[in-house]
């Protein structure tokens, strides 16, 4: 029995052991990395030793880019038109101007989710300019600037967001 249980854990030792096979294999059994390549550290994906895109100067933010997920946002912009329309009518109606900034906030929590940061900006943007107690879209506002400023970019000033990524069914 002894015996057993001793070439038991012996050809269990062999199996797990990997130190021949220092490269991680595919399902495959193809390597993961070519004989080339060698594996990267986190320094080799961190933003420190990177230059600026779009030729900035050190020390200069680059400029945004439009980015993310083309998302289908009609009906979010038939919510939008239908708000403005009613807003249109009774400008100084308090509900009238609730509802836009709700159509537009929805929009840009969509926008958001699909990482269209500089659309869903302008988005939020607009949210608060019809609602300024409307403090979610003034956290997403903060996040967004948050965003653009932890990769060294600028971001869209207000006016300058562009409208939404074309979507092709």
């Amino acid at each position: 029995m002894k015996s057993i249980i001793l070439t038991l854990l012996l050809l269990a030792s062999f199996g797990c052991n990997n130190a021949g096979n220092p490269v991680p294999k595919n399902t495959n059994g193809a390597s993961v990395l070519s004989d080339k390549e060698k594996p990267q550290t986190a320094i080799a994906h961190s933003l420190e030793n990177q230059t600026p895109k779009n030729d900035a100067p050190a020390g200069e933010k680059s400029k945004w880019t439009q980015s993310g997920d083309p998302i289908d946002t009609k009906e979010f912009d038939t919510a939008i038109a239908s708000a403005e329309v009613a807003f249109g009518k009774k400008p100084d109606d308090g509900d009238a101007k609730k509802a836009v900034s709700a159509a537009y906030f929805h929009r840009g929590e969509a926008l958001t989710k699909a990482r269209q940061y500089a659309s869903a900006l302008g988005d939020y943007r607009k949210a608060l300019k019809h609602d300024p107690s409307n403090t979610e879209a003034k956290e997403w506002i903060d996040k967004i600037i948050m965003i653009y400023d932890s990769i060294n970019r600028g971001y869209p000033k207000e006016g300058e967001e562009p409208p939404p990524l074309p979507f092709k069914k």
